[in-house]
């Protein structure tokens, strides 16, 4: 083996451990698991509920919206919370560039709330 190789030597080992543990496991349950399938096993499970018509169909638009709107309440509270914390330390320009945040999130609030998103109906 190269002398540059050696350092990296038990991180080639622990790879090898690693995908040879999960091939090992994956061959034994595919040796030793039971194997009667029947129509009921083969189904689809949906939550418990047998599942009617195509999996491939097309999704409303509210479920778009409620994601973007949760996406931008999520992204609103990790950018603030850091942006709490150092608030002294970036003083004006940190307020300012705060506030064209917050502006371009009201304009996605703005837009969720004409597609009517907050309305639940």
């Amino acid at each position: 083996m190269p002398e540059y190789l050696r350092p990296y030597l038990p991180i080639f080992v622990f790879f090898l451990l690693v995908f040879g543990f999960g091939a090992v496991n994956l061959l034994l349950s595919w040796m030793l698991g039971p194997k009667k399938p029947n129509p009921k096993k083969l189904s689809p499970y949906e939550c418990g509920i047998t599942p009617i018509g195509d999996a491939r169909h097309r999704y409303p638009i509210r479920f778009y919206i409620i994601a973007m709107l949760f996406i931008l309440f999520d992204i609103e509270a990790i950018f603030l919370y850091p942006w709490a914390v150092y608030y002294k330390q970036l003083g004006l320009y940190g307020l300012v560039e705060m506030l064209i945040f917050l502006g371009i999130l009201l304009l996605g609030y703005v837009y969720l709330w004409k597609r009517g998103a907050f309305e639940w109906e």
